[in-house]
């Protein structure tokens, strides 16, 4: 038999009232491997990531870890590590008192602190109180208090919120060095979604609660490639693949000459009906959609810019927004 995923989605619902916030979603991520969670503002993404946590019941489904609820294990905080967005950290306390006070929870001694204080790069200022730190400061040491025991699942919701481009590089060669050579399995939610096509090894899109599309990064941006030429017989060259059943669509200008975009054929297979009829080109390249292009297409485009490259505003969707919402007032009302 072999062993159970590291995280388990399984059919899993969350209603709040009439809304459904998450329908039915299945998605599994094994160890070592890094799965990016994608979707626009209010899709689910978080109410997902809490249900996986125990903070919110499921309406129907299951979520597991090792193949075992995470409430079923004495210390969870050994097993899955999470940083969750706003992780609340007090402004009077210092890093090194916060890591202390939870370290009991996961079974970490003061030794374990300063190594995580030291893997985050904040051990120069762990006795400095938190109303000093910056945003990306705050973050480091969320991410070092899911660390401390260990764990062998890590969460990471928004994890690269407030770190400048050296910290969001730092962050995306620690995940990989705790997946690929430490073998934790770790869910990422992020809007960040360059940095998800380059760290994640696994994509799975939610819209409106629903599972829209998962598979291997690659795969998924790879999935529609197109080759581009150029040149000053492009246009014959044009006129050669749409009578082969291969027509290419205008675009724009290129290098000395008209450029024309053809999907469904190879660069080589481009290059050898060129070679054919003596087609002068001047450009010829294999091109792919980026993750974002594919997240846009599968979420309805345009509407969801914001949400997909994480500028400021709205998704455009406020029956969306609504059920992450929902999911913080029924995590305080569990917690009570």
């Amino acid at each position: 038999m072999s062993d159970p995923p590291a995280i388990e989605f399984r059919s899993v619902t969350k209603r709040f009232g009439k809304r459904t916030a998450v329908d039915g979603l299945s998605l599994s991520v094994a160890p070592g491997e890094i799965c990016g969670l994608l979707g626009p503002n209010g899709a689910g993404k978080t109410t997902a990531l809490r249900m996986l946590l125990g903070l919110v019941r499921p309406s129907a489904g299951a979520t597991l870890v090792f193949g075992r609820p995470l409430r079923a294990f004495e210390q969870p905080a050994r097993v899955v590590g999470a940083v969750m967005e706003n992780a609340p950290l007090h402004p009077g306390r210092s890093a090194r008192d916060h890591l202390s006070a939870l370290a009991p929870l996961a079974g970490a001694d003061r030794a374990r602190v300063d190594e995580v204080l030291e893997f985050v790069g904040m051990a120069d200022a762990a006795r400095r109180r938190a109303r000093t730190y910056s945003l990306g400061m705050r973050q480091r040491v969320a991410l070092a208090a899911a660390l401390l025991g260990r764990p062998r699942v890590l969460v990471l919701d928004e994890p690269a919120n407030g770190l400048d481009p050296a910290g969001i590089r730092w962050l995306r060669d620690t995940v990989a060095r705790l997946a690929h050579e430490e073998g934790c399995a770790v869910l990422l939610s992020s809007h960040v979604l360059a940095e998800v096509e380059r760290a994640a090894d696994s994509v799975a899109v939610v819209d409106r609660g629903r599972l829209v599309a998962a598979g291997p990064t690659r795969e998924l941006v790879g999935a529609r490639q197109r080759v581009r030429f150029a040149g000053p017989d492009a246009a014959r060259l044009a006129e050669a693949l749409a009578a082969n059943g291969a027509p290419p669509h205008p675009d724009g200008a290129g290098s000395d000459g008209p450029a024309f975009v053809v999907e469904g054929v190879a660069a080589v297979g481009v290059g050898s009906a060129a070679a054919a009829i003596g087609a002068v080109l001047a450009e010829l390249r294999e091109e792919r959609d980026s993750l974002e292009e594919v997240f846009l297409r599968l979420t309805g485009g345009d509407g969801d810019v914001a949400a997909a490259t994480g500028a400021d505003g709205g998704s455009g969707a406020p029956a969306r927004a609504d059920s992450d919402d929902r999911t913080t007032r029924e995590q305080r009302r569990l917690s009570a």
